[in-house]
């Protein structure tokens, strides 16, 4: 199970970096599967909510790249860094990320930790 944790948090980054819609973000995820981001903010549950909540992303330019992972058991702690935006309004931000994953490989659970604090703009 540990491959294929590490290969759904590899395909998430690459989602977050590339999707063109929200759902194929979501298709990663549980049916009713809970999303906190950043922790402290009201939790979004079931796919509906949770690709609404990753449409925001498809509008703007973005990489991402993979800092650390640990995966212990059905769950992975991951830190990466996201670039979006262009030009003044770029934006750097190096979240850690909380998963929990189900039998089938699919995200239960996802607990993102950072504050507006963390975001730096410009690279």
């Amino acid at each position: 199970m540990t491959a294929d944790i590490r290969a759904t948090v590899v395909r998430y980054l690459d989602l977050v970096a590339n999707a063109t819609s929200g759902a194929q973000i979501a298709a990663l995820y549980a049916a009713d599967a809970t999303l906190e981001d950043p922790v402290g903010s009201p939790a979004r549950k079931g796919t509906d909510e949770i690709a609404a909540f990753y449409e925001v992303l498809t509008t703007r330019r973005r990489t991402t790249e993979l800092l650390a992972v640990r995966v212990a058991g059905s769950e992975a702690a991951f830190s990466f860094r996201v670039v979006s935006g262009t030009g003044a309004e770029q934006s750097v931000i190096e979240p850690i990320d909380v998963m929990t994953f189900a039998e089938d490989g699919l995200i239960t659970s996802m607990r993102a930790f950072w504050s507006p604090a963390d975001v730096r703009r410009g690279a």
